[in-house]
């Protein structure tokens, strides 16, 4: 995933001032150049945003294009500066709950982060748009563990510059040459700072020794899900906690809250999202390579169904070791799924 070289007439029209011929030549990155954004980012809306003022960009300075880098390279050099401006600017957009008040008070949780956590669940949807999910050679981090939520939060924890490098080195697999040129600086700062991303990040990251998650859409994962679903619907908590691993950990980004192991999740579960006269009908999706619902909580007054945010499984093995709540009902968007639901909605399924 090299990029390929301009086409000279495309390029020349591009530069006579052929919008046509423009979105001709950036086209095919498009999407990749997105979850880019995304990765540095941890927003889809901000990475959206970021996207267009990248190819805003690209478009007023192709005259400036001297073709000594493919353009896949110079577009990657315009989002991944726009990204870290944004991030130096304090650029980014409060996320919707980021005053969240819990209708119950939340237990006390076992670990609670400095700040909120910006990260967001991107759609399985739109990484299938990406023509081509090869990382290039000198790359660390396959496609699909780069995407998922406990990379990313991770990934969210290193200083934006290390982050950069990190994502350009390890993700896309970029030389430290092309990382240089990308950041405007030298081959050994690139070194020094990949060097210190990658200490930071193994330490961030779960343990490697867990099993690895089932492949998408096996029937090992197929039985998970369903097995889930079917808890969680039911309100039955120790049907759910019996599908976690004993390490498992359950958050609500944007609160920096995280509670962690089977006793501690059990207890936040059979107080707040399971509690007795709350039950939820969940609506299947996917996220960041990972199986993830559209949550909707019934209204006993109403036949409505009202949207309660979007939850992300990560699993290892034939358990579940975290489920992540996103609060902000906006994000169903994303998944093409509405605010409400009609009850009965479920029966249909």
């Amino acid at each position: 995933m090299r990029g390929i070289p301009p086409s000279g007439d495309l390029l020349a029209l591009a530069r006579s001032g052929d919008g046509e011929a423009f979105r001709g030549l950036v086209e095919p990155y498009r999407r990749e150049l997105q979850v880019h954004c995304y990765r540095i980012l941890g927003s889809v809306q901000d990475a959206e945003d970021l996207l267009q003022e990248t190819l805003l960009a690209a478009w007023r300075g192709i005259d400036g294009y001297e073709e000594r880098a493919s353009l896949r390279t110079w577009l990657y050099r315009i989002a991944t500066n726009r990204c870290l401006n944004a991030l130096r600017a304090g650029a980014r957009r409060p996320p919707e709950h980021a005053d969240y008040r819990p209708e119950v008070p939340l237990p006390e949780p076992s670990h609670r982060r400095a700040e909120p956590s910006w990260l967001e669940p991107y759609p399985d949807a739109l990484l299938d748009e990406i023509a081509d999910l090869a990382p290039g050679p000198e790359a660390r981090y396959e496609t699909r563990e780069s995407v998922s939520l406990a990379f990313l939060a991770a990934l969210q924890e290193l200083p934006p510059r290390q982050r950069a490098v990190l994502v350009l080195r390890d993700v896309l697999g970029f030389r430290a040459a092309e990382v240089a040129r990308v950041l405007d600086t030298t081959e050994n700062a690139v070194t020094s700072a990949l060097k210190r991303a990658r200490g930071a990040l193994a330490r961030e990251l779960p343990g490697s020794g867990r099993e690895g998650a089932p492949l998408p859409d096996s029937p090992r994962e197929r039985r998970i899900v369903a097995d889930f679903l079917r808890a969680f619907e039911a309100g039955d908590v120790d049907a759910v906690v019996a599908l976690l691993t004993d390490d498992a950990r359950l958050s609500m980004p944007p609160l920096p809250l995280e509670y962690r192991g089977t006793d501690t999740v059990r207890h936040f579960l059979a107080t707040v999202a399971l509690r007795p006269g709350r039950r939820h009908v969940l609506v299947p999706t996917r996220a960041n390579g990972q199986p993830a619902f559209g949550a909707y909580q019934r209204d006993p007054r109403t036949p409505i169904l009202h949207a309660h945010g979007v939850i992300v499984l990560t699993l290892a093995g034939d358990r579940i070791a975290a489920v992540t709540r996103f609060l902000d009902n906006s994000l169903l968007a994303a998944f093409g799924l509405p605010r409400t639901l009609r009850a009965g909605f479920e029966e249909g399924r």
